[in-house]
C-alpha cells in the first residue's frame, strides 16, 4: 500500500480516505474506552501507557496520550512524509476527541460488564480481551487504509515498514507486546500483559485483514493426460483463464504440459472434484496465494 500520495480535493478518492480515516478514528477511540481501559489493559502504544497513567493517577487516557503523540508526529513527518502528516493529526484530534464523546455518553464502564468501575472486581477480561483486539484491529485498520495512522507506536511501525516491508500487522505486535510490560511495573500483575498480548496479537491479524482481504485465493498447478477436458471446465464451467506451460519430467524426461491458474477457495474445490472426474491419476499442486492483482481479481493499480 502507498501512503504518502497527494489526495486531490473532494474527489471519490478523497471522500473514501476520510471515510476510513473517521470511521477508523471513532472505532479506535471505542475499543479503548470499552474493552481496554476499565481492565487496566495496555494494549500497546500512547494509549496503553496511558491507560496505565489513568489507573495509577486518575490521568485522562485521551489528554496524555494527546500529550505523547505530538512528539512522536513530528518525527512521522520527518520520515514518513508532510502529507502523511496532516492524516495523522486529524487522527491525533479524532481519536480523543471520540475518547471524551464516548466518556460523556457511556461513561467509564466495561461494555461487556457494566456498573462495574473498579478494575479489580471486573471478571469477564479474557472476553473484553477478545474482542477489543477485534475492535481495535478493525479501528487501525482502517486508520491505515485511509494511508494515515492513530499516531504513537504506529507511527514507529510504519517507518520499520517503510525500510523493511515487514508486515504491519507483525510489526504492531512486535512494538505494543514491548510496552504492555509497563502493567507488570504498574500493578505487580503478570496477568494483565498476557491479556494485552492477546489483544495485541488478535489486533494485528485482523489489521492484515482489512489491509489484504481474506486472502482466500488459490493457485494451482495441473498435472493431467486430458488437458482440453480441464481447459474446458475451466474456461466454461468455472469462468477462469488458464496457461499452458511446457514442461519435461525429470524422472524420465518425458515432455508434458501444465496448466496453471488461479482460483478463489470455492472455485478451487470445484475444479479439484472435476479434475478427480476427469483424471484420476492426475496431479494437482495447490498454493494458497498471499496477493493476487490484474483482471478478474484485485487491481493491479496501486491504491492512492
Amino acid at each position: 500500500m502507498r501512503y504518502f500520495t497527494k489526495d486531490k480535493l473532494f474527489t471519490k478518492d478523497f471522500f473514501i480516505t476520510y471515510a476510513w480515516l473517521i470511521a477508523g478514528c471513532f472505532t479506535f477511540a471505542g475499543g479503548a474506552v470499552l474493552f481496554a481501559e476499565p481492565y487496566g489493559f495496555a494494549p500497546g502504544g500512547t494509549y496503553g501507557l496511558s491507560m496505565v497513567f489513568h489507573h495509577l493517577w486518575g490521568w485522562r487516557t485521551e489528554l496524555s496520550a494527546f500529550c505523547m503523540d505530538v512528539p512522536l508526529l513530528l518525527i512521522g513527518i520527518y520520515f514518513l512524509g508532510s502529507k502523511f502528516g496532516v492524516k495523522t493529526v486529524i487522527s491525533i484530534f479524532l481519536i480523543p476527541a471520540f475518547m471524551w464523546l464516548i466518556h460523556a455518553t457511556w461513561g467509564y464502564d466495561a461494555l461487556v460488564e457494566p456498573g462495574i468501575y473498579d478494575m479489580n472486581e471486573l471478571h469477564e477480561p479474557l472476553l473484553s480481551a477478545i474482542f477489543g483486539g477485534i475492535v481495535y484491529g478493525l479501528g487501525i485498520g482502517m486508520i491505515f487504509k485511509s494511508r494515515a495512522t492513530s499516531g504513537g507506536s504506529d507511527i514507529i511501525s510504519m517507518i520499520i515498514n517503510k525500510y523493511t516491508h515487514i508486515s504491519l500487522g507483525t510489526l504492531v505486535i512486535i512494538v505494543d507486546c514491548t510496552i504492555t510490560l509497563s502493567t507488570v511495573i504498574a500493578f505487580g500483575d503478570w496477568k494483565l500483559p498476557m491479556y494485552s498480548w492477546i489483544i495485541i496479537f488478535i489486533e494485528g491479524k485482523v489489521i492484515d485483514f482489512v489491509l489484504d482481504g481474506a486472502k482466500g485465493n488459490k493457485t494451482m498447478m495441473i498435472v493431467t493426460k486430458n488437458i482440453p477436458a480441464v481447459k474446458d471446465v475451466i474456461i466454461n464451467e468455472v469462468g477462469r483463464g488458464a496457461t499452458l506451460i511446457p514442461a519435461v519430467g525429470m524422472y524420465n524426461g518425458n515432455k508434458r504440459d501444465i496448466l496453471y491458474t488461479i482460483l478463489s477457495r470455492r472455485e478451487a474445490v470445484m475444479l479439484r472434484h472435476r479434475v478427480a472426474e476427469i483424471d484420476e491419476e492426475a496431479f494437482i499442486n495447490v498454493i494458497d496465494s498471499s496477493e493476487i492483482l490484474g483482471r478478474g481479481f484485485k487491481s493491479i493499480k496501486l491504491e492512492d
